[in-house]
């Protein structure tokens, strides 16, 4: 802490245990040192240090314990704080006994007392307990972290060495010898894992049984006892389910999708019992710090006002036992033992002599041959040879304060066949610094450039180049992503995409090697063992059909392999939701346009085509689960039936004879899905009532209908019914016979105001689904599937996704997939290759076409009997082709693709090898950037030929490139390698005048969906003190007409509709039953009466002692409350009346008839949901989204 008055900084420190007093030490600007134990009064240090008898509690002695430390001329700490003591303490019993009373000061000072009481606070096992963690933390940070763990303390108590040692620690840091701790550094803080959760309850639990068994024991007979009389283990079980039920840190798994599943496995909190409080957070705790480096995702984190406080795991990171992350590192040596094998294409750090006859064996710098490693193999045993930094294959874990004491390499630092940096300057870093170094004082290295993000994050391509708000939003968005009906894992991955789909456990994987006996959907038998000779045991997988997840998304897994496929242990079998392939599966890759369309896209809108529609390429399935009770009431018990009051033959046909709807039913709002009655109260019969009792016996007694409905705005397929009833389920809760439950699927196809997004923060609302023909289309006639605006990429900064884009194409058009790896991906370089390419298999393709015809022609084939381009190049292919395999030109369109482009590219003089550079390619990655500039430089000439524009064979490949943009500019023709296409408008035909960027973009539907939202209400149920309508859509509540809207409606002059917004549409109840009965009977609509909110506002005031009154145009006093009793018009439910029937209720006679009856006195039976305050009125018949 900073002294305002001098500026100076003073060392303050806390020792806070697992369990037990907490100590909190001061510094004042007295230089006088003072401790608070157990958040008590404050005492001077030396009178703890004497009475628990250190240096024998003599001044001196104190003042000698601290020499070393203490020796600053100016600030003398122990002496000061020595004179001030008050009372001076001389001896040991007298610092205990003052010690006693600062502490307790209402109780006795006695010499047994004061120890017994020091001894339990501080020194007691049961009372006081550092726990593992903190006796580790108390070690490193007091005895240095190079001391051997055998010479260390282990007790688990405090030691008195260790207050010494700690005071010792205060001192040096006030005299600037150490610096201070950083409170959010991660060597600072732990994680706590369930288990530590779940044992401090459980100890919670059994310190109440063990209360619960003395007190037995000290009441029971001796004779009597037994331990099932003594003990209930109620306790500890309302403990476990207070965790699991209660806690803040025990919630309800997310699976909208696996990611979302597994990152919510991963999460790790700052909030929850024992943490920090999201308002009492500042911004220190919630920024990213350097010792996240690898262990705490720095990108994924929540929007709101959380941010910060919840992250991820990062990628690599694991939890020690102390509870401290760590992150691994590849250990990096500069000596190598004189073994041969291990010196050999080592390189010399220094100059190596021969020991005994001095001679060079090996100059610096030299690379260490057979003939040399000989040599120094013939040194004594054990020589360490020093060598050039290289990076071994052993992995060491480092937690954050072990981390800070070593010098860390980046993962993409230059290394050779044998790991020797080839660089002897690299870039490294030290604690906070980022520096460039040599080589040889390197220690470690990161194993990988994506071990710095989190799991989401590290599904992203080239998230490097996106801003990190947009990076954030995109790797949220991925985990909101609703699973499609048929996946489609991405053209650009990050080689993360089966690792994940894996680890999310939704897969399903072969546990051993062994062979598929049987496939069938809902279930896969593989053999294990030998697959040749004696067979092994059989093991069946079940497969999840249609289940719902928590977020009624639907799980389904399907199998991808077939009866008779051989399998190896860990071989994804089953693909689930959202995976394709084994590979996690989001969204869809689609053809996008970067462009401006009759402002469909203005604000971020995205423009869709009909085809993502009719293709069901973004449908999904949505499964929601209702459920009911027939419980035993004191009218008597519920009963599920199809015998419902007042409800006709069509609405029942649905119903089995129990009640209960069949599978495969179509319902929709409103519809009944499980019949129940319920007992209704008894009154007094009228006689007719009585006359019907006397005929038709008990049968005629009240119920009423209390069905399952499906609620409002929902549809769908009912596709599982389940029934639970007390003989066979035994654990339903009491009171309860019987219990349906029926899950209903709907397939919802992507329409206008679904949310979709890319993987780099790119969201927005679909605004049109446009038809096929009016899309924009490519010169050889593909319509586009997306429209962007391209202004949603400049001010977000996410470049990603143009990059995206562009290497999206290529990879669609080469036919292979793109792992481009965070920190680790593709450059500029390689993705003009890839679109050179590109450019070169369209090219080729589109003159074979053509010449095909030309062929056909010749060949004399009649040219009608042809239904397409198709059929027209694969007649030529197989003559020009010889040489190809004729089934797969046929039926794989990438391989006869490639097989033209290479044909194509000899006719054209070419060698394709220097040229193509497929997946399966077995070329060094050094080779790459050669085969990558010979395709561009072809793609350069056969463009500009193609143009009319010779070019010379010397041209290098920069003049090629200014030449191409050049013509380029010249024809308004976009360049080869630029990623823009020439667009047409689909409902003109006409070109457009500028080139469109255009690309294969991974898009996903979020779970905000439209259905989910859309909402409109004409009458429903109000608030019981304001009269108002509820709000939400959950509460079928109209729309909030507030203050702003009252405004608008004021400044627009619009009287008369502003007073119906705020008395018949809201809670003027009589104007409201009044104005229904009009319309419905097609009258006049009277004048607006006095709202209800009026009126409680009238009386409020009253209550208040003021005398408020309010006085009709005709000077009349208007009546309020119990005044006006037999005047006021009750709230009629949806506010029918009958023909003639006068709206008076005698409301004292029928409060008394319901309260007899027993039934919730309210208005209209409805809930009153809260809704109070005059300021928030809601509109009836408001109709809109909420």
């Amino acid at each position: 802490d900073e002294d305002r008055a001098t500026g100076r900084a003073l060392c303050s420190a806390k020792l806070i245990p697992n369990r037990g007093a907490w100590l909190e030490f001061e510094t004042s600007k007295r230089d006088i040192l003072s401790v608070k134990v157990d958040r008590k009064r404050k005492i001077p240090i030396t009178m703890l240090l004497k009475a628990i008898g250190v240096a024998e509690g003599t001044d001196e002695g104190l003042l000698n314990l601290f020499a070393g430390a203490d020796n600053n001329p100016e600030h003398e700490y122990i002496r000061t704080t020595l004179e001030r003591e008050s009372p001076k303490l001389e001896t040991i019993d007298q610092s205990l006994l003052e010690f006693y009373k600062k502490m307790r000061p209402g109780d006795p000072p006695t010499l047994d007392n004061a120890k017994n009481f020091l001894a339990t606070l501080l020194f007691t096992q049961r009372r006081y307990d550092l726990g593992k963690v903190g006796r580790h933390k108390l070690n490193r940070r007091l005895y240095g972290t190079d001391a051997k763990p055998n010479e260390l303390p282990q007790e688990r108590i405090l030691r008195a060495d260790d207050l010494v040692k700690v005071i010792e620690h205060i001192i040096l840091v006030n005299n600037g010898i150490f610096g201070p701790d950083d409170i959010d550094h991660l060597g600072n803080r732990r994680v706590k894992t369930v288990g530590e959760l779940i044992q401090n309850h459980l100890r919670i639990g059994l310190l109440r049984l063990e209360r619960v068994v003395r007190e037995r024991m000290s009441v029971r007979d001796p004779e009597q006892m037994s331990p099932i009389n003594l003990i209930n283990i109620r306790p500890v079980v309302a403990a476990m389910r207070e965790f699991f039920g209660g806690s803040q840190l025990s919630q309800f798994m997310q699976q909208t999708n696996p990611l979302d599943e597994l990152t919510h496995k991963r999460t790790l909190s700052a909030l929850g019992p024992g943490g920090l409080r999201r308002e009492r957070a500042g911004f220190d705790v919630r920024d990213v710090h350097h010792s996240h480096y690898g262990r705490i995702c720095p990108i994924e984190t929540p929007e709101g006002p959380n941010i910060g406080l919840i992250g991820r795991l990062a990628t690599y990171a694991q939890i020690n036992d102390f509870g401290f992350i760590e992150t691994p590192y590849r250990i990096v040596k500069n000596t190598v033992v004189n073994k041969k094998d291990a010196l050999n294409g080592h390189i010399a750090r220094e100059e190596i002599k021969d020991s005994d006859s001095g001679k060079v064996i090996v100059k610096a710098d030299a690379v260490i041959d057979e003939e040399i490693a000989d040599k120094l193999a013939h040194l004594p045993r054990g020589t360490e040879i020093p060598v050039r930094a290289f990076a071994t294959e052993e992995i060491r874990y480092l937690a954050a304060d072990e981390e800070d004491r070593h010098t860390i390499a980046q993962a993409n630092a230059r290394l050779d066949a044998l790991g020797q940096f080839i660089d002897k300057r690299v870039e490294i870093r030290r604690k906070q610094t980022f520096l460039t170094d040599w080589s040889d004082r390197v220690e470690y290295l990161d194993v990988s450039p994506k071990q710095i993000v989190g799991v989401s994050a590290a599904l992203i391509p080239f998230l490097e180049h996106d801003d990190a708000n947009r990076a954030l939003m995109g790797s949220n968005m991925q985990r909101q992503a609703v699973p499609l009906l048929r996946p489609e894992a991405p053209v650009v991955g990050t080689g993360m995409e089966s690792q994940a789909a894996l680890d999310s456990g939704q897969v399903v994987v072969a546990e051993e090697d062994g062979e598929i006996t049987s496939v069938t959907a809902k279930e896969i038998k593989v053999r294990y063992g030998k697959t040749e000779g004696p067979r092994g045991k059989e093991h069946t997988y079940v497969l999840r059909k249609y289940n719902r997840s928590n977020q009624s998304t639907c799980i389904d897994q399907r199998p991808i392999v077939n009866r008779g496929q051989k399998v190896k242990k860990g071989t994804v079998i089953a693909d689930s939701s959202s995976t394709d392939e084994g590979q996690i599966a989001l969204g869809q890759n689609v053809v996008v346009a970067f462009m401006s369309w009759e402002g469909g896209n203005y604000e971020d809108a995205i423009l869709i085509s009909e085809r993502m529609v009719r293709e069901d390429k973004f449908s999904s399935i949505h499964i929601e689960k209702h459920e009911i009770e027939a419980r035993d009431t004191k009218l008597g018990p519920e009963e599920i039936t199809r015998d419902i009051p007042n409800v006709g033959e069509d609405v029942l046909k649905d119903l089995d004879e129990e009640g209960i709807i069949r599978v495969g039913a179509e319902v929709g709002p409103g519809d009944i899905l499980v019949g129940k009655i319920t007992p209704k109260g008894e009154t007094d019969l009228t006689p007719e009532e009585k006359l019907l009792r006397a005929i038709f016996g008990e049968k005629a007694r009240e119920v009423k209908d209390s069905s399952l409905r499906l609620p409002h705005g929902e549809r769908g397929k009912v596709v599982d019914v389940r029934v639970f009833t007390r003989d066979e389920h035994h654990e339903l809760p009491a009171g309860v016979d019987k219990l349906v439950r029926v899950a209903i699927a709907q397939q919802r196809k992507i329409t206008e105001g679904d949310k979709m997004a890319g993987r780099h923060g790119n969201k927005g609302v679909i605004s049109k689904v446009v038809p096929i023909e009016d899309m924009p289309y490519l010169e050889d006639g593909t319509p586009v599937d997306i429209i962007l605006n391209p202004l949603g990429v400049p001010a977000r900064m996410n470049i990603g996704q143009i990059l995206e884009t562009h290497l999206g194409w290529a990879a669609d058009r080469l036919g292979f997939k793109v792992v481009s790896p965070v920190f680790d991906g593709a450059d500029e370089g390689e993705i003009s290759a890839e679109l050179a390419r590109a450019w070169l298999i369209d090219r080729a393709w589109d003159e074979i076409t053509a010449r095909a015809w030309d062929w056909l022609r010749d060949q004399g084939y009649n040219l009608d009997d042809l239904n397409d381009d198709d059929e027209a190049r694969l007649l030529y292919l197989q003559d020009w082709l010889k040489h190809a395999e004729r089934r797969k030109l046929a039926n794989d369109h990438v391989y006869a693709r490639r097989q033209v482009l290479q044909a194509w590219l000899k006719e054209k003089d070419y060698d394709p090898d220097k040229i193509l550079w497929f997946e399966d390619d077995e070329r060094m990655p050094a080779d790459r950037a050669a085969s990558d500039s010979a395709a561009r430089v072809v793609c350069y000439r056969l463009w500009l030929e193609a143009q009319g524009h010779a070019v010379s064979a010397k041209t290098t490949e920069d003049q090629m490139l200014t030449e191409v943009n050049k013509v380029s500019h010249e024809l308004k023709m976009p360049p080869p390698t630029a990623g823009k296409m020439i667009l047409h408008d689909g409902k003109t035909g006409l070109r457009y005048d500028q080139p469109v960027t255009v690309g294969v973009i991974y898009m996903m539907k979020l779970a905000h969906l439209v259905e989910d939202k859309v909402h409109a209400r004409s009458t429903g149920p109000y608030s019981l003190v304001t009269q108002q309508p509820l709000g939400g859509k959950a509460q079928f509540g109209g729309q909030r007409f507030g203050e702003m809207e009252v405004w608008a409606l004021e400044a627009y002059g619009a009287a008369h509709t502003l007073q119906e917004m705020l008395t018949v549409k809201s809670d003027d109840v009589t104007g409201r039953v009044k104005t229904y009965e009009a319309i419905v009977k097609g009258e006049e609509i009277l004048e607006p009466g006095v709202p209800e909110s009026f009126r409680v506002l009238v009386k409020e005031l009253q209550s208040l002692g003021l005398a408020v009154e309010v006085f009709d145009p005709e000077g009349e006093r208007m009546q309020f409350g119990k005044e006006e009793g037999e005047e006021r018009v009750p709230s009629l439910g949806m506010g029918l009346l009958r023909d003639g029937e006068e709206p008076v209720v005698d409301h004292r006679k029928s409060l008394r008839e319901r309260f007899a009856r027993g039934e919730r006195i309210g208005g209209g039976g409805t809930r009153d949901r809260g809704e109070r305050g005059r300021g928030r009125r809601r509109a009836n018949g408001s109709e809109g989204r909420e």
